[in-house]
């Protein structure tokens, strides 16, 4: 009879909840775009550009706009996928989706630190007490809330959104009434549009080099393809949320900047301080400052909660792939990713720290680092999707880029011209350099991750007498003919007593580049329990006496559970080439031979492409 059991668990688990409803993804797809920027930037952009504020808008959200539909039509034609770094993996090779994980994940957790310190001033309206003590304060309470559970980040969000997108939706109605004269005591007016030095009073070229700060009030649109990892309906999330990013860039953004620039003067300097509460006086509607600050602390919040989310998702999906920390891959009983999120609020709180002790160096310094990052970012993708298209089947495309690939290159040739804007601007060139220099060191991260550890060169095992109990390591090698033969040169191996173990790791079992964060373990366990019980099967086929469990995600420690509870007199651990072993470069092997008393045999075993 067949034995197997399940895989040792460790103290935490290893499976995202599912735990964000199609309402929460709903509005976080609705209000990812809606950001701080749009509430408070938008009145810098349009005191630097003039009433053509709106084009700058227009044009940054086209571009927009196509990098979402790159990623929904990559999401659909690979539903399973955890993470929008594996289709830059898949397509360009895994230095580019460890570029774009990590430096998505340190754009965030930057972001996360620059939000509590907006919030913390925003809150200094109604309460007098140190920045750096209400920055700390947003801090734990959004690391509070993404640790509770996944549900409790999504109804977060679902009202923080909700707030931000009732306040566009008001201001947008209220808005188009004053201009069309359905106002008392106001007619029609679009006089906004020419007046004061007429629609283009800063020339063409201000409608261009505004985008380089338009852009970043509108990142965030991608959030809802990595939230829906963890919906009960990935694909058709994805679907959704791309497909409606063009409504939502339209009106909230180009519409609304648009009554602004009609409602206020474009050069006025309470545009520029605080554009919709200018608005809102002009209409002459009460408390709008009041009003308004509660709104743009919403939307700081949601920032902030989105960002942490965000940044530790993308840690998971990164341990899954052995690029981070392993113990950054386990969740709690809740499904919540733990130690993903607090790795994430060291730098979040680190710079809170930094804004305090030095606002004008470090903290500086922290910002223009990430400066560009999202743009890098944008590229990866824009080029991932070029590449993927011309090797997917067209019935996998349930949703394809428009008039591809000319819209494609055109993303990608905007996203250039953007980061050219940057060097050739001296505000922002020191905000190129430095994101480059980010890059930099993750790509040099990339290659110690690649390559640290080595293989140990296989050594003879020492005489200890006939085997009689053999406990055997494996998992994508384990039905190579060479480990059969490997047990049967061990010494009394047709008498002996053999544990195989197969470590149900979404790496090993090739799950990791296939299934989604909220899906991979489940898959993993089923890769390995299947390669498990071929194993099983093969072996006793030969006529030799064998059981079989599946063990944790991390080999030595399924290998230590093995022999504490086994009792092997041998060990032998079965491998892929030095070049493919993820183990080796792990030290497996060598740590083993360091930790048991008992001889470890070390196996290199070829295993077919086509095994499953």
């Amino acid at each position: 009879m067949t034995h197997t059991t399940e895989p040792a668990q460790p103290a935490e688990s290893t499976e995202l909840k599912r735990g964000l409803k199609q309402r929460h993804l709903t509005m976080i797809a609705i209000g990812g775009v809606i950001g701080a920027g749009l509430f408070v930037g938008s009145g810098v952009v349009i005191n630097e550009t003039g009433p053509a504020a709106f084009v700058s808008y227009a044009i940054t959200g086209v571009l927009i706009i196509l990098v979402m539909r790159m990623l929904g039509e990559m999401a659909t034609a690979n539903p399973s996928t955890g993470s929008f770094a594996d289709y830059s993996r898949r397509a360009l090779g895994g230095w580019a989706g460890f570029s774009v994980a990590w430096l998505y994940w340190y754009f965030w957790v930057i972001v996360v630190g620059f939000e509590a310190v907006a919030g913390a001033k925003i809150i200094t309206f109604w309460v007098d007490a140190p920045l750096w003590l209400l920055s700390l304060a947003l801090m734990l309470l959004m690391t509070a809330t993404n640790l509770a559970s996944v549900s409790s980040y999504g109804e977060f969000e679902y009202w923080f959104a909700g707030i931000k997108v009732f306040a566009i939706m008001v201001f947008l109605v209220l808005g188009t009434l004053y201009v069309l004269g359905v106002w008392p005591h106001h007619g029609l007016d679009f006089s906004g549009l020419t007046a004061h030095g007429g629609f283009l009073p800063k020339g063409v070229g201000a409608i261009f080099s505004s985008i380089v700060v338009v852009i970043f009030s509108m990142v965030g649109a991608e959030i809802a393809t990595v939230a829906a990892a963890e919906s009960h309906d990935p694909e058709k999330a994805i679907a959704r949320a791309t497909q409606s990013v063009v409504l939502r860039v339209a009106t909230f953004f180009v519409g609304s900047i648009f009554l602004l620039v009609c409602i206020v003067p474009w050069n006025s300097t309470e545009m520029g301080a605080s554009p919709y509460v200018a608005a809102f006086k002009q209409m002459g509607i009460p408390y709008a400052d009041d009003v308004m600050n509660a709104v743009v602390l919403t939307a700081v919040l949601s920032c902030l909660n989105s960002g942490l989310y965000t940044a530790s998702r993308m840690l998971f999906v990164l341990a899954a792939r052995r690029e981070a920390p392993m113990r950054l891959i386990t969740v709690n009983r809740r499904g919540v990713p733990v130690w993903a999120i607090l790795s994430s609020t060291v730098v979040g709180f680190l710079s809170v720290i930094a804004a305090y002790v030095s606002p004008d160096t470090v903290f500086t310094f922290l910002l223009n680092s990430s400066g560009a990052v999202i743009l890098f970012v944008y590229l990866l993708i824009a080029v991932s999707q070029y590449v993927l298209r011309r090797r997917t089947p067209s019935d996998r495309l349930a949703v394809k880029m428009w008039f591809f690939p000319g819209l494609t290159i055109l993303a990608a040739v905007g996203i250039v011209a953007v980061l050219a804007q940057m060097g050739l601007t001296e505000k922002t060139r020191s905000q190129l350099i430095l994101s480059l220099l980010s890059w930099a060191v993750v790509l040099v991260l990339y290659a110690v991750t690649r390559w640290q550890g080595g293989s140990v060169a296989p050594e003879s095992i020492p005489d200890s007498g006939p085997a009689r109990r053999v406990v055997v390591l494996a998992n994508q090698t384990v039905e190579a003919g060479v480990l059969h033969d490997a047990l049967h040169r061990i010494e009394g191996s047709q008498q002996a007593e053999y544990l195989v173990v197969v470590p149900a790791n979404p790496v090993d079992t090739g799950e990791a580049e296939r299934e989604g964060a909220a899906f991979v373990w489940e898959a993993t366990t089923v890769a390995a329990r299947r390669r498990l019980d071929a194993t099983l099967e093969a072996l006793r086929g030969q006529g030799l006496s064998v059981e079989g469990e599946l063990g944790d995600y991390r080999p030595l420690v399924a290998l230590d559970k093995a022999v504490q509870e086994f009792h092997p007199d041998h060990v032998v651990i079965s491998t892929h080439p030095e070049d493919r072993s993820t183990w080796l470069r792990h030290g497996v092997v060598a740590d083993a031979r360091e930790r048991y008393s008992v001889p470890v045999e070390h196996v290199v075993a070829e295993v077919p492409s086509t095994l499953p």
